[in-house]
């Protein structure tokens, strides 16, 4: 439709441009004046301060904040580390000990960065545990589940790269039976072992190539995070009760409520940290690391970090290289289609008393292969990772599909607001009956 007399005044016309600019609400006139030509603070009002959330979170869901805490201190850590760290077979080991030794406060980035690996995880894996339990991917949140479960192998990549940097005895070693793995694929795994190293052993092209993917990988980690924040804006937040707000009573702001709740759970996560930090700074590493790197000698027991034990006990499970990859590899990329494995209508848990204990035997079953994946490669444990693997992939495949055509879930709450308002729980009340306040524990 052509423009009008009118409308042709109103675009050539330098001062209309005025009248399209953001009406903003922000009182302060140097913020309102930015914010009219570039809306970042009434988006982040928007987004973070009158967005509607599920009024019944419990601190599960704090554990998406501590996990973006936790990428902040990494990046920044990670960053100053760089600035003293020299990626030299010849230089790394020692220019890690000059960090600790020399640099003013290097001992304590050095540490934050290290534990902070395992803080990452620790948060992330009940990130996902939270996930799992309360049914977060099933529709219409599958994008936001397999966006999560990129970030998820994205952190094992900067993490298993970033363990290799100190150049110690187990990172030497460790690189080596990783990136050997890849032999295993037929037709292009030898090529892609020797594009890993850059040669044809873990040497200083290695070292160089780790360095500049563990330094790249955080940042692209941040671009999937804003991918993973917008589409959880999108769909919304699901909830402990897997039901969607219905009406505005179901809901509440995200500021004041959930603010205040995220800032008491950081300052108790941090807490945590400060104590792994300043008490314990090497209780979640290896002493072999502290052992310069040596080609000619091999450790006793070559283990990866205690957040890959779980995969590298399914990678040993079975006697066959390439079936260890195979599994190892389908561990992590069955969480993609774990949102059509699982076709119950019913999100939560709490109201699929079968799949719930059969959930929570998994979860047992995921801290043994943990467990087995730091022993020997040597009987009982190779039977018991063999057992706990063939559960893994059972739950998955055959468990939940056979679940949801077949569990009686028990009747669903009627809205959000009555299961935290009633006394039961939110069960449907009688006709006529009002909603009675929850008793006291």
């Amino acid at each position: 439709m052509a423009a009008g007399p009118h409308d042709q005044h109103e675009l050539s016309d330098p001062d209309s441009d005025v009248r399209h600019m953001h009406d903003s609400k922000v009182q302060n006139p140097v913020l309102r004046w930015i914010d009219q030509r570039m809306p970042v603070i009434s988006m982040i009002q928007l987004e973070y301060g009158s967005f509607p959330t599920p009024r019944n979170f419990n601190y599960f869901w704090n554990f998406g904040a501590l996990a973006m805490v936790t990428l902040v201190i990494m990046i920044a850590t990670g960053v100053v580390l760089s600035m003293q760290y020299a990626a030299n077979t010849h230089l790394a080991f020692d220019s890690v000990e000059r960090i600790m030794r020399d640099v003013n406060y290097g001992w304590l980035l050095r540490y934050a960065h290290a534990n902070g690996a395992s803080m990452f995880f620790i948060v992330v894996y009940i990130h996902m545990w939270r996930s799992l339990y309360y049914g977060s991917y099933k529709s219409p949140r599958e994008l936001l589940w397999m966006l999560g479960v990129v970030l998820f192998i994205l952190m094992m990549a900067t993490a298993f790269m970033g363990y290799v940097l100190p150049w110690g005895q187990m990172s030497f070693w460790g690189a080596t039976v990783i990136t050997n793995l890849f032999s295993a694929l037929p037709v292009v795994g030898e090529h892609i072992v020797t594009w890993l190293w850059g040669g044809f052993s873990v040497d200083n092209p290695t070292l160089n190539r780790f360095f500049s993917l563990h330094f790249l990988l955080p940042f692209v980690i941040v671009g999937v995070t804003f991918l993973h924040v917008v589409a959880l804006h999108i769909t919304g937040s699901n909830n402990p009760l897997g039901i969607e707000p219905k009406t505005k009573k179901d809901t509440i702001p995200f500021h004041p409520y959930y603010t205040i709740k995220d800032s008491f759970g950081i300052v108790v996560y941090l807490v945590v940290f400060a104590i792994l930090v300043f008490f314990m700074p090497n209780y979640l590493g290896h002493p072999d690391n502290y052992i310069p790197a040596n080609p000619l000698v091999t450790p006793a027991h070559i283990v990866p970090e205690w957040y890959f034990l779980p995969f590298y006990a399914i990678l040993r499970a079975v006697p066959n290289k390439l079936g260890g990859v195979v599994l190892m590899g389908g561990a992590l990329l069955i969480l993609f289609v774990l949102p059509w494995l699982d076709s119950s209508p019913v999100r939560s848990m709490r109201f699929r008393p079968i799949a719930k204990w059969l959930f929570l035997v998994w979860t047992v079953n995921f801290g043994v292969l943990m467990w087995v994946g730091g022993k020997p490669a040597e009987q009982p444990y190779i039977l018991i990772a063999q057992i706990c693997t063939a559960y893994y992939f059972a739950y998955f495949l055959v468990i939940l599909p056979f679940l949801a055509k077949f569990e009686r879930p028990l009747p669903l709450p009627e809205s959000i607001a009555r299961a935290v308002l009633t006394r039961k729980g939110g069960g449907p009340l009688p006709a006529g009956a009002t909603a009675k306040p929850m008793e006291k524990a």
